[in-house]
């Protein structure tokens, strides 16, 4: 598959902004080509605005090379971006499971896209021939989010590989909740599928949503795309200085991971046992979707509470679920306590 001809023209057309340090890189004694002011070092001066030391960490942790490697502010960024380098406004369309994480919908009417949805089935699955059947030539994107927001369940993936084989645009597979999953990521078929965008992040496992740093694993033409339409310096100095930080210990990050499992195992026993639960849902995420009687009553009174879930029964297949968020042991403990007096 040519990416290039994918693009929309005025992007394929289009000269990169050129900044002062994508022309000069190393190290030097004397600074005076971007304008900075030389006093209140650090924060001077401008960021690495491809993120090399980052990019090498995580090439080393993710077995990934780092022309395969794009970071954005926050998973957010590169949704935004691959619909700015592949979507014509007003021309073409994506198709996007449903229920699914909300951004891609929302990204889609920010650039003028028209986005199809495509109802999952009971077990909050897909089959990639109804996915493809709403596809038509001026489709380029299909969005695919695995373990799946709000359901928390992984996606099929024989059916995630037939779409891969079968649709002639980019296939985008979210992975964000992937290291709570005991299935494998998709990451080790980049090399097999020109067309495959996988999205991870810092935000969950790691422990960090608050440095917004998102990761895009995909093909060197895809990636150097990405990179040519983003904001010179999107990821800034103090992002990437945390970002090197946790990676110094990803046996945290594992730690972590075994923990918060332990801990939705102990959750979805004690749910099971409520008569306000009417089902729970399989995951492979760090929540769990819930089935209750009256979620929005429920929702209400944990609020009084000070007990914050969230209430997805305006979301499709969705209605009268609450989706939970593992916590702390003590902070599953306050909530089961409530949810107890229902």
């Amino acid at each position: 598959m040519k990416i290039n001809d994918l693009l929309r023209e005025n992007i394929r057309d289009m000269q990169p902004y050129s900044c002062a340090r994508d022309e000069f890189k190393g190290e030097a004694s004397v600074y005076l080509d971007a304008n900075e002011n030389p006093y209140n070092s650090p924060y001077n001066r401008y960021p690495d605005p491809q993120q090399l030391e980052v990019k090498r960490q995580i090439s080393k942790i993710k077995n990934i090379p780092i022309k395969n490697i794009f970071l954005g502010n926050g998973s957010d960024e590169a949704i935004d971006l691959l619909y700015r380098a592949f979507c014509e406004p007003r021309q073409d369309n994506v198709v996007a499971i449903e229920p699914t994480y909300g951004m891609y919908k929302v990204s889609a009417s920010i650039n003028d896209v028209d986005y199809r949805k495509v109802l999952l089935n009971n077990n909050f699955d897909f089959e990639a021939y109804k996915l493809m059947d709403s596809t038509n030539v001026h489709t380029k994107i299909i969005w695919l989010c695995s373990p799946n927001n709000p359901t928390g369940n992984s996606l099929n993936h024989q059916e995630i590989h037939k779409l891969l084989s079968w649709f002639r645009g980019i296939v985008v597979i979210d992975e964000a909740y992937i290291d709570f999953s005991t299935g494998e990521s998709f990451t080790s078929y980049l090399s097999d599928y020109s067309n495959l965008v996988i999205l991870q992040t810092f935000s969950k496992a790691w422990g960090n949503a608050a440095i917004r740093l998102g990761m895009a694993f995909a093909s060197a033409e895809i990636v150097q795309v990405l990179n040519k339409i983003k904001y010179p310096y999107n990821i800034n100095n103090l992002t990437q200085k945390q970002a090197l930080e946790a990676m110094k210990n990803p046996a945290q990050v594992k730690l972590w991971v075994e923990t918060l499992l332990d801990e939705r195992s102990k959750l979805i026993t004690q749910l099971g046992k409520m008569s306000v639960v009417s089902h729970i849902y399989l995951t492979d995420a760090n929540f769990v979707l819930v089935r209750v009687h009256n979620a929005v009553y429920i929702y209400q009174e944990l609020v009084k509470k000070g007990i914050i879930v969230r209430n997805r029964s305006n979301v499709s297949l969705c209605m009268d679920c609450l989706r939970i968020t593992v916590g702390t042991p003590e902070e599953n403990q306050i909530l089961l306590s409530e949810l107890k007096k229902f």
